[in-house]
């Protein structure tokens, strides 16, 4: 029997199988509304077979977008343009979907990666002032950001709860709190991005305060059966800089929260990073994690096999896997996978009929009926 398509429980979610559709970024809102693009994106990957589902990083503010085409769910308005694209989605599909908060912090205010991705001026059409726990810069020559007071500590603080009731409005599965990948709460947690010299900075339990805060005050505002969890860089890369030991006493900090699942990335934080890529690169991570600190933790990052997918989750190396790229190369990847691990998916009934012959028990409760 195949593990990666066996259920797991993330709280109180159960999932029909171990493989997640991970949060990507689309870039294709307008003022923070979903569009029809959602409604093609995450319909086609509801029908993937997927266990779970994660909504891109959607931003608590507009000041906390990547991008002025970032999705955000911080107003009626973009409450109810997602919760219209949800609706449509829903109707075609039971897979359970998580959504990822976010605030880009001093990565915000940029281009579209196919526009080239530099920083927007704050001075120019579309651009804004970004905020971080210190006034560095993410590059030399980008714009210097606001370093956040505690009024603005608390007005970010209270922008992720607003997002989570908004979240738990629209019916949402889980939420996925996003502190990877250099944004702002992963721009807290890194002696390279966080300078201050208050309660917020300088030691490892400073540099932890501000995302606990928005972990416990999101948590709190969020169904209690309804999981929560934290996307993770485990490491930033670069000497000096945050790293796995770090991440170690963040997760065991949040496993006495209740925190739900580890998502389990890196990087993101500095251009100076030297990623050794490759496959698996990353589950070593998830698996140090997961030991340390007994939660779910999900594996990311260029894994693209099936067999290479089982291997990991029926070593207990992590109890998940994500794919990103992967799914929208292949967006029937569960499909493939379950066919060669000789498991079962779920298929919509309109699709039964692609059932390859030799995969005579491929889809669930098919009754496929003349040919």
């Amino acid at each position: 029997m195949s593990t990666l398509f066996s259920p797991i429980s993330l709280g109180q979610l159960t999932l029909k199988n171990r493989i997640a559709i991970a949060p990507m970024c689309q870039y294709s809102a307008r003022d923070g509304e979903a569009t029809s693009w959602h409604l093609m994106h995450l319909g086609h990957l509801a029908l993937s077979g997927a266990g779970l589902m994660f909504i891109e990083a959607t931003a608590v503010e507009p000041e906390g977008r990547i991008t002025p085409a970032d999705l955000g769910l911080w107003s009626d308005a973009t409450e109810q343009a997602l919760g219209n694209v949800l609706r449509a989605v829903r109707e075609n599909s039971p897979m359970p979907i998580a959504i990822q908060l976010a605030h880009a912090g001093r990565k915000a205010s940029t281009r579209a990666p196919w526009e080239g991705g530099a920083q927007i001026p704050s001075h120019a059409p579309g651009g804004w002032v970004t905020v971080a726990p210190s006034a560095l810069p993410f590059t030399p020559g980008d714009e210097a950001p606001m370093a956040l007071d505690k009024a603005g500590l608390e007005r970010v603080r209270n922008a992720f709860v607003a997002a989570a009731k908004r979240s738990e409005r629209l019916g949402l599965d889980g939420i996925e709190l996003h502190g990877a990948h250099g944004y702002l709460l992963h721009q807290f947690l890194s002696p390279l991005s966080n300078r201050r010299d208050d309660e917020y900075g300088g030691s490892l339990a400073n540099r932890l305060r501000f995302p606990l805060e928005v972990f416990d005050a999101v948590r709190a505002a969020f169904p209690a059966a309804k999981p929560v969890g934290m996307r993770v860089s485990a490491t930033d890369w670069v000497e000096g800089g945050w790293d796995i030991e770090q991440t170690a006493a963040f997760a065991h900090e949040l496993e006495k929260r209740d925190c739900a699942f580890l998502h389990v990335s890196s990087g993101g934080l500095s251009p100076k990073q030297h990623i050794p890529v490759g496959p698996n690169y990353q589950v070593p991570f998830a698996a140090r994690l997961k030991q340390e600190a007994g939660m779910p933790t999900i594996t990311v990052g260029l894994i693209t096999e099936p067999e290479q997918a089982e291997a990991i989750v029926a070593t207990g190396q992590a109890d998940m896997v994500a794919l990103a790229r992967g799914i929208l190369y292949d967006p029937r990847w569960p499909w493939h996978a379950a066919a060669k691990l000789g498991a079962q998916v779920d298929a919509p009934p309109q699709y039964w009929r692609s059932q390859p012959r030799q995969f005579k028990e491929l889809f669930r409760g098919a009754h496929l009926g003349p040919r």
